[in-house]
């Protein structure tokens, strides 16, 4: 008899001990199963919506075209959102504010181009418009003339890969940006490239800024050496270049103030000192 009772208190133990133990290891096991569902769930919304680099270049999300008419409401007020965006822009506002800003100037190219020429023009004409540029760009000039900072915007309609902006359109970009800072450079102020090196450091995605800095290397006669590169905001090279542009000999019977409106002229915002009774146009003869 007693001995039943010991085997009936053990028998009771070990069920206490398996019951008061259980019930634990199965809330553990239900709150990692769902730990681990919450965080699979939220690293799958985040990827979706900040997808890392190689993932975005080989499956890019689909975007919706840009607006098919030019002038409509909706692509007036697509530009004039993203010309609200560049003027805000972090690293526009800190140059802007920096103790030498009294040093560069602004332009913007195209600008006050004729109509009649810019529809022939490959930038300001068949590229230009939502979606692809939308805007002229804004060129921070250093009055010496010897370097440039050039905020643009790449629109979804300039890819070569889907969300990745074609390479050619870099190096047409390129070549005009640094373009201009040669040819101001030059004599006549005109000039044609002669070599132009690319290296394509990363992929530019689509739909953002960009920032291409251009810097003079040499002048030599009618030649002149000029270095760039595109940068995104954040400072990653995504394309380094090099350039020659040489001014041609019939570079005088070439119209080179049309040339300097497409390229953005400096401001001229001097002031006009004249002496007591000097004749602002000593060539008119007076009556």
């Amino acid at each position: 008899m007693f001995a039943l009772r010991r085997l009936a208190r053990i028998t009771i133990s070990r069920n206490a001990r398996f019951f008061s133990i259980s019930p634990p290891r199965r809330r553990q096991t239900l709150g990692t199963v769902a730990a681990v569902t919450v965080a699979s769930v939220v690293a799958g919304t985040l990827g979706a919506i900040y997808p890392p680099p190689p993932i975005a270049i080989l499956f890019p999300r689909a975007a919706p075209g840009p607006p098919a008419e030019p002038d409509s409401p909706q692509s007036i007020a697509y530009s004039q959102s993203l010309e609200e965006q560049l003027q805000a822009l972090p690293y526009l506002q800190s140059l802007r504010g920096q103790d030498d800003s009294r040093d560069w100037y602004e332009t913007r190219p195209y600008k006050d181009f004729p109509e009649e020429r810019r529809v022939n023009n490959l930038t300001a004409g068949a590229l230009r418009g939502p979606g692809r540029l939308a805007l002229t760009p804004l060129i921070r000039v250093r009055k010496d003339e010897s370097e440039s900072i050039v905020f643009i915007h790449l629109g979804r309609g300039l890819c070569g890969h889907d969300g990745i902006v074609h390479g050619g359109l870099l190096a047409t970009l390129l070549d005009e940006t640094l373009a201009r800072t040669a040819i101001i450079n030059l004599p006549e102020k005109v000039g044609v490239t002669a070599q132009l090196s690319l290296n394509y450091r990363a992929p530019t995605m689509a739909d953002q800024f960009v920032v291409i800095k251009t810097r003079i290397q040499e002048v030599k006669g009618r030649k002149a050496t000029v270095i760039g590169r595109v940068e995104d905001l954040k400072g990653t090279i995504l394309v380094e270049a090099s350039a020659m542009f040489v001014q041609p000999r019939y570079a005088k019977l070439l119209h080179s103030a049309q040339l300097r409106k497409q390229m953005g002229e400096p401001p001229s915002d001097e002031p006009i000192l004249l002496a007591d009774g000097q004749d602002l146009n000593p060539g008119h003869k007076h009556r």
